[in-house]
Formats: structure tokens, sequence, C-alpha cells
């Protein structure tokens, strides 16, 4: 049936509601009839494990029964889904948000993409510089300036697939190779960086973790030159409550975060120090910060998403649930790792708190540019169909593999089994 749904879609353009569905292997995407926790069943009755979890947007599971109640209650009991006015959960959840990550100032979108385009502007106006600094390979969304890679011989370029951009990134974006200090400072020699935006590790080209002091580097440096540094953690909020933020004790000026603090209501948000925060008053002006000013939007903060986002960071994505989940990736990355030696196979699998991803090449990659250069599409295809077809749904075009709260062993091990079957069938065992 999956497949019917798909051949009816002649009015969803490329078929699917979103192009990015395509992705999919297969040829088309299963059509979702329900999802609970870490499992959802298609329109064929059929029922997967889930590990791809909305690519981290159900990372607190699939309608988790504390963020359903509070939103319930705000349609159908109080009202008022959107009303352009605040209600006391968005206090709630900044306040949350200071405990986890540290900054003070905080204010809402609906994706971790607003949150980046929005504070973008933010660091222009506080800095009175141009142009970002990004990470090769990075993830922030579809922000226009982050698709942007260090090319083949060195030189800044378009992302591949990179659709029409009305401005070439280069122009307003300079970018480095991950892990590379030399490189951030040679860039940011130019003078004209309002901020470094990063991920604390790269997610969406495989987890390339960092190096041993870069962090502290990228702060030294942001410091020396009069850059913000912004940390977007949209994924890596995996590595705990307070992300790699809180556990590694970094110390953003900006901080992005989206995506899984709503559990799975749309929603997002960037944080200022009190710093930034004194400087973007001070040079507000004229401009304002209202209305069209590029940092808002009518549906940011509303009642719903804030009643969302207090319920699953009060009572889903604990302190005592992320423990759970970190210690069920552990078992994955351990049962994966294992397969892979035994197997003799040239692949490597890096664990980032709650998520674990495997890439094929070992020793795994130290940058993005690296890890693209590992990417095997038939053989995620492969890997994809293969588990697929024996009930267990990975995320797709990689291989990360995401926990909730409510993951078990009994799943790690199930994967662990289809895995080591599809990498015996791999290697002709």
């Amino acid at each position: 049936m999956s497949l019917a749904v798909h051949r009816r879609a002649d009015h969803l353009f490329g078929r699917v509601p979103m192009t990015w569905m395509t992705q999919w292997s297969g040829g088309f995407p299963l059509a979702l009839a329900s999802a609970r926790g870490n499992t959802v069943t298609d329109v064929d009755e059929l029922t997967y494990i889930d590990f791809a979890l909305g690519d981290t947007g159900a990372m607190a599971g699939h309608s988790p029964e504390p963020t359903v109640r509070a939103v319930t209650q705000r349609m159908a009991t109080l009202g008022g889904i959107s009303a352009m006015l605040p209600t006391e959960d968005a206090e709630w959840v900044a306040e949350q948000l200071t405990r986890r990550f540290g900054l003070t100032q905080w204010s809402f979108t609906l994706s971790a993409t607003d949150a980046n385009r929005w504070a973008i502007r933010l660091a222009r106006l506080a800095t009175g510089k141009s142009k970002l600094l990004v990470f090769s390979y990075c993830y922030h969304g579809s922000v226009d300036e982050t698709l942007v890679i260090v090319g083949p011989e060195g030189q800044p370029m378009s992302r591949p697939d990179n659709v029409a951009p009305g401005v070439d990134p280069i122009v307003t974006t300079r970018v480095v190779e991950w892990n590379d200090l030399a490189a951030v400072e040679r860039e940011l020699a130019h003078g004209d960086v309002a901020a470094i935006l990063m991920e604390p590790a790269l997610t969406n080209i495989g987890i390339v973790l960092p190096e041993p002091g870069f962090h502290e580097g990228l702060r030294a440096l942001a410091t020396k030159y009069g850059a913000l540094l912004m940390i977007d953690e949209t994924h890596t909020i995996s590595a705990g409550p307070g992300g790699m933020t809180a556990r590694d004790g970094l110390r953003p000026d900006i901080f992005v975060i989206g995506k899984s603090i709503g559990g799975g209501i749309p929603c997002g948000a960037y944080g200022l120090s009190e710093e930034v925060a004194s400087t973007v008053r001070e040079n507000v002006g004229a401009t304002g910060l209202g209305d069209v000013g590029g940092v808002g939007g009518t549906l940011a903060g509303n009642a719903l998403s804030s009643a969302a986002m207090r319920a699953t960071l009060g009572e889903v994505l604990t302190d005592s649930a992320f423990a759970n989940m970190i210690e069920m990736a552990t078992r994955y990355t351990g049962h994966v790792e294992q397969i892979i030696v035994d197997a003799k196979l040239p692949w490597s699998i890096a664990q980032l708190g709650a998520r674990a991803e495997y890439r094929f090449v070992r020793p795994g990659p130290r940058n993005g540019g690296e890890s693209a250069a590992a990417a095997d599409h038939e053989l995620d295809e492969y890997m994809h169909l293969f588990t697929l077809n024996r009930g267990i749904l990975m995320t797709p075009f990689h291989n990360m593999a995401l926990m909730c709260p409510v993951t078990s062993v009994a799943d790690i091990d199930l994967h662990s089994e289809v895995f080591a079957e599809a990498v015996a069938e791999l290697v002709g065992r």
C-alpha cells in the first residue's frame, strides 16, 4: 500500500509532502499509519523499530505521553494555539534552557533553521561585521550562508545540490575543514567574520568528533579576532541533557537548538549571552527588533509549541532518560564495532551520547571532506533496505541510529543480529 500511496500522490511535488522524503531507499518512502515510542507502523500494518526518530525531531520518542497531554490541554481545554501572546510556559522553557546550556536570554522560533537565520543577523548587528565562518559539510538546516564546502582544490564552493541560491554562499561565508585550527585563524585574520557557526561535532556527514583542544582553540580564536562563537546543538543535544555545551564546558556567545525539545511539535530557540544581548539592545537603533526586521515570525513562540517544549524538557528528555539513552547507544556501538572488526571490514563507528553512526572508512574521518569521500550510496542503500526488510528503520541517506527514552536492550540486540546478517551476506560468509 505504501507504493500505492506514492503513486496516487499526483498533486505532491515529487510525490511526497517534502522533497527530502525522496531520499528514502527503495524508490519510494513508507507511508506512515501510526507511531508510538520508538516504533512506526506503515499503511501495510508492518511495524518497525525506529532508529531514525525523525532525524532527531522525535528523539523524545513518538508522541510521548506528557507532551501529548500538554498539547491536548492547550488545544482542547485552554484553547489559543496561536494568538501572538506570551504564555507562562515560555518563561519556564527559557529558564530551563538557561539551566541546561548557560545562556540567559532566549527567543523562540519554529525551527533551528529559523533560529540560525535570525541569530546570524543579530551577530552581524552586534559585531558590525558581515561574514560567517562555517565548517565544510556542517549541518545548520537550510540556512543559505552555510551551504558551502571546501572544494577539491581547497577553494570554497557552493555545496552540491544547493538549489538556486540567491547569493553564492562564498560571498557571505568563509569555510574551513573541521579540526583545522590553523585554517580557522587564517580566515578570521581577514577581520570580517561576525560569528563562527558550528555544531560541536559534525553530524550530517557521519559523526566527526572534535580532536582534543579543538574547542578550546576555537573559543580563544573567536575572542582574539572579535568574532562571536555560535553553537548549534540541534543534533548534538544527543550528548546529554545540556548537549556538548554542558558536557564539555563550552562557552558560546550564541546558542541554537531545535527539533527535539518540542517532542515533535515544530519549535526552535536561540540564546544570547548577557554581553551579546546588551550589545544588540544598544545597537538596535531605528531598525527595531519587530515586524519585518528579520528576527521574527507570526507563529514563533506560539502557545502550543511552548506547552510542548515545557512538557518535553520537564518530563521526557530528563537527566535519567538521557542516562538510559546513552547506555543503549553505547551497547549499540559496541556490538556494531565488534561485528565490523570480526568481519575485517574497513568501516568505523562513532558515538555521540545517544546517537551513533557507522561510516565506510577506517580509521574514522577527522573532517567533513574525508567523511564525504567515504560515502558509498549503493552500500548505503543495501544496508538500509536489508534492515528495513527485517523490521528496522535507519536514518535515510546515512547510517545514523538514535536512541529515545524507551529504546530497549531487545531493540539493540535485534539490530545487532540483523546488522551481523547483513555484513555476513556482504562479505560472502
